[in-house]
């Protein structure tokens, strides 16, 4: 009887343990990290740089569509915080975008990766990156690149900031209010009001180190869950960036950058571990009972299974680009002409 009883337990064991090992390559096979694809894209793709009007330099790429598909507004991809123009991601969306008629420069802003030597003025190494960066200076990368585009044959763009691209476009295009900006889309990024820096010691520790000329000073940020750093100079940017930057849709304030904006807004977030979703989109849909001006035209969408990055649903977000292109920003009768096989 305890033989029998035992050989039960241990067949028992034996199952369980076969059991987890399935259960594990089962996790294995939905949970691992896709292949990357890093084969060359169908159609050109062409390395290209924008100068500011302060002379940094910036790099970025052209995802081409061939000439007799071509639409006539470009996308101007802007990265999020810590990365940068070539992510794979990024590179992805781009080709999707070009396979459906759309030309999208993937661009950088001095804001890209955690840190970049930016430019030599003086003698003295100017520094950029989320790190050392100075976010209001984005505008001026901006600018640029659209002079670029303008450059290519493209009198009207949409701008695209991604997560923290988002705040560096809404700002421009309140400030500037350009009018070969056609369209803005808000691609995962903050929706509720973002709050300035307030630690009163590291405010002060800021001001001392660049009044003596030591703003690239890295300063440590308390609370996080992993080592964070600031550079002094880039601590203090954000401690005076304008309130009409901060709360955007005028959640708490009537005076937001999005008031500003007339041309056509989509936002949009993914469904799997996004930094937002219905909540925010809901927001942003209300912004015109909140506010008196703003975009003419509003559009919402959740990118189903999408995480921050959109990874595996890179073809999804270009094809609600180009769709949402062709109904909200394109003239009647301009849009291109399919790709083969490409999904309308």
């Amino acid at each position: 009887m305890l033989r029998a009883r035992s050989g039960s337990v241990v067949g028992g064991m034996v199952l369980v343990l076969l059991l987890g090992v399935l259960a594990a390559a089962l996790a294995w096979q939905v949970l691992r990290p896709r292949p990357l694809a890093v084969e060359p894209g169908r159609f050109p793709e062409v390395l290209v740089h924008a100068r500011a009007a302060d002379g940094i330099v910036n790099g970025g790429v052209i995802f081409m569509p061939p000439k007799d598909r071509s639409g006539p507004v470009a996308v101007i991809w802007v990265h999020g915080w810590g990365t940068n123009f070539h992510d794979p991601a990024y590179a992805l969306i781009g080709r999707a975008l070009a396979d459906r008629g759309v030309t999208t420069f993937s661009v950088n802003t001095r804001m890209h990766d955690l840190g970049t030597s930016a430019i030599h003025r003086g003698g003295r190494r100017i520094r950029g990156g989320g790190y050392w960066g100075i976010p209001s200076e984005q505008s001026r990368d901006l600018a640029a690149w659209i002079g670029v585009a303008e450059a290519h044959g493209f009198s009207r763009v949409v701008l695209v900031g991604h997560s923290a691209g988002w705040p560096a476009v809404a700002a421009y295009q309140a400030a500037k209010q350009d009018s070969r900006v056609a369209g803005v889309v808000l691609a995962s990024g903050p929706v509720q009001p973002l709050e300035r820096p307030s630690d009163a010691g590291l405010i002060a520790e800021a001001k001392r180190l660049t009044a003596a000329g030591q703003g690239d000073d890295l300063l440590r940020l308390p609370g996080q869950s992993s080592p964070s750093f600031i550079s002094a100079a880039t601590y203090l940017d954000q401690v005076s960036t304008p309130a009409t930057y901060l709360d955007i849709f005028g959640v708490k304030s009537t005076d937001a950058a999005i008031a500003k904006i007339t041309s056509p807004l989509l936002a949009f977030f993914g469904t799997s571990g996004d930094v937002g979703g219905e909540a925010e989109l809901a927001v942003v849909r209300a912004t015109g009972r909140r506010l008196t001006t703003g975009p003419r035209r509003i559009d919402t969408v959740m990118i189903a299974r999408a995480d921050h990055m959109y990874t595996g649903e890179e073809s999804q977000v270009a094809q609600v680009i180009a769709d949402w292109l062709e109904r909200a920003v394109l003239p009647a009768g301009t849009g291109v002409p399919p790709a083969p096989g490409a999904r309308r």
